[in-house]
């Protein structure tokens, strides 16, 4: 599919000065697109760095209506998306519905939510159910739409529940190392909702799940330990673990070992081929560990 258009659009960023958010603003201003980055705090760090390089920041917050209303005054596009691990899942499905709904107030020509893969096959984790709630309330709502459904993100190796197991040389994960996982780079999804948004009479109504390459935890462990220079080995353990601190990780781990994520990653390849897909070696060849701590 051809991911190029000349048409510059005007998109709402949600989640601006986060990860996946942080991917989507860069990608579309690379393309000349105008971005309006909705953050709590326009004074942070990352707020400012993408004022530097072009978007509008605006303060917004989920829980002021009015905020969002505003934010979304003009736009012609709209990033959404939610996340459940600050208030909880029934607060994300709210954040969800109200954004929705303003969306449609505006009168926004597309809405791309970025939801889960496999939110959609009634897995039973928490925060993939509470995401599917939010497709089916921007599917009835009549807002021209597109789902965007990541998988593992390949940077939540860098997140401190993993990261600092790694500093001591293991890499401790909720599932058997010679499981396969599939995962996905932010970059990719920064791009990938860029083409959507750039394609968008071609993808409205349709549901995506994406990912860029499958591997197990033990072959994970050793990319690292190679590209670090630090020996780390994979540290498998049981799910019930978590349990006491997620019961939602818990869920998803166990659903990770008996299920997981079932992208077809070539197939995804060949439609989208202007978007960067890199494997898992290839991101971690792009990181700097010694300065991440290892």
């Amino acid at each position: 599919m051809n991911t190029q258009s000349s048409t510059p659009r005007f998109i709402l960023v949600t989640g601006a000065t986060g990860q996946q958010g942080g991917a989507v603003a860069r990608a579309l201003l690379e393309r000349g697109h105008r971005v309006r980055g909705l953050t709590r705090n326009t004074d942070s760090q990352s707020a400012r760095q993408l004022a530097a390089i072009g978007a509008e920041i605006v303060e917004g917050d989920f829980s002021n209506r009015d905020t969002l209303a505003a934010a979304a005054s003009g736009v012609d596009s709209i990033f959404l998306m939610t996340t459940p691990f600050e208030s909880g899942v029934g607060e994300e499905t709210k954040q969800g519905l109200m954004m929705t709904d303003v969306a449609r107030e505006a009168g926004v020509g597309h809405l791309v939510f970025s939801s889960v893969a496999s939110a959609d096959q009634n897995t039973g984790i928490p925060h993939f159910d509470s995401k599917y709630e939010v497709e089916k309330a921007i599917v009835a709502s009549g807002i021209p739409y597109t789902i965007v459904a990541p998988v593992f993100f390949m940077e939540n190796i860098m997140a401190p529940w993993t990261l600092d197991s790694m500093k001591e040389g293991k890499m401790a994960l909720a599932m058997p190392g010679d499981v396969p996982l599939q995962h996905v780079a932010t970059q990719s999804i920064g791009e990938f909702v860029r083409a959507l948004i750039e394609q968008r009479d071609d993808v409205f109504g349709r549901r995506f799940d994406i990912a860029s390459d499958e591997l197990d935890g033990q072959t994970a462990a050793a990319i690292i330990s190679s590209d670090a220079g630090k020996p780390i080995v994979y540290e498998g353990f049981p799910p019930a673990y978590l349990r006491e601190q997620s019961e939602d990780f818990a869920i998803m781990f166990e659903w990770f070992d008996s299920v997981g994520y079932s992208v077809n990653v070539e197939e995804l390849k060949a439609k989208f081929p202007d978007v960067t897909w890199p494997s898992f070696a290839q991101w971690s060849s792009q990181q700097d560990w010694n300065a991440a701590g290892l």
